[in-house]
């Protein structure tokens, strides 16, 4: 059996567990029946083996496609999946929250009542007494100025100059981390005057590409290059207030649609991508965007 039937063979024995649980429990609030079964997954003697086994790194992966997984359901409009996939992302949370638990590292309690106090800390126009907050704007604003007074105060703090890129996480996937890295230094007035000039830059960088294409030797080159093609665009993603990363995933979603256009039709004439040249696909590619209207 995969590590990932066990993970599918973990949940369903969560949900067997708590319906076979009995009346008192099933008068419990979710997320206390969920704690609870949590618990009982990670006893060392009557627990699930695969459960009792995880550490912090090992769920790591799990938690993170659990996230995609949320982002899928709602880009889809699938809210009785959004449901379930959001449950999911809870699991992972209280699963690390347990494991933190049985260290005497923090508790699920002290993860959420944590988040709470920052919250409650973060909007004074709620909570407080600030004034002058009526757009979401201006909530952004004042969050990122908030945001900076700390950074600084920890800096001085630590005798340290605090930087703009600090705390931009290293763990985030390129494209989300490129995003925020040219939103940090866009607030200090390094940025471009507008769409046009990041396009100009876009073929700059695409030009210098070429070259290092052309010259075929510096395969490191070639990489940095093509980077900064990248890069310039999720730049271009942040002047038209388009999520890069959202925009991306709708892109392969539209390949995916394509392609398997082309498969169907070449299927239904007997031949399929293999056996196909590639003027007859690009054919028929051009048929599957007509039929898109």
């Amino acid at each position: 059996m995969s590590e990932d039937e066990i993970k599918g063979t973990s949940k369903e024995t969560m949900r067997t567990t708590s319906d076979a649980a009995d009346e008192s429990a099933e008068k419990q609030r979710g997320i206390d029946q969920l704690l609870d079964v949590m618990r009982r997954l990670r006893d060392p003697e009557t627990g699930c083996p695969w459960d009792v086994k995880q550490d912090f790194k090992s769920l790591a992966r799990y938690t993170l496609e659990e996230a995609y997984e949320v982002v899928e359901a709602i880009e889809n409009d699938d809210h009785e999946h959004l449901c379930e996939e959001l449950g999911d992302l809870l699991l992972q949370i209280v699963f690390q929250a347990q494991i933190a638990q049985e260290s005497a590292l923090f508790s699920f309690d002290d993860v959420a009542a944590g988040e709470a106090h920052k919250m409650i800390e973060r909007h004074p126009h709620v909570f407080g007494d600030r004034a002058g907050v009526t757009t979401a704007a201006d909530v952004l604003k004042n969050w990122e100025a908030d945001k900076a007074a700390k950074k600084d105060a920890k800096a001085k703090e630590e005798a340290r100059a605090h930087g703009v890129l600090d705390d931009v996480n290293t763990a985030l996937p390129a494209l989300p981390r490129a995003l925020k890295l040219h939103q940090r230094a866009a607030r200090v007035g390094f940025d471009w005057g507008n769409p046009t000039e990041i396009i100009a830059k876009i073929r700059e960088e695409i030009d210098e590409l070429e070259v290092e294409i052309r010259s075929g030797i510096d395969r490191a080159a070639l990489e940095m290059e093509l980077g900064d093609v990248l890069s310039a665009t999720v730049s271009l993603a942040r002047h038209l207030e388009v999520d890069p990363e959202r925009s991306l995933r709708e892109s392969n979603r539209k390949f995916e649609r394509r392609f398997r256009f082309i498969e169907e039709a070449l299927r239904k004439q007997g031949g399929s991508p293999q056996t196909a040249t590639l003027a007859e696909m690009k054919n028929l590619w051009q048929e599957a965007k007509k039929g898109e209207g």
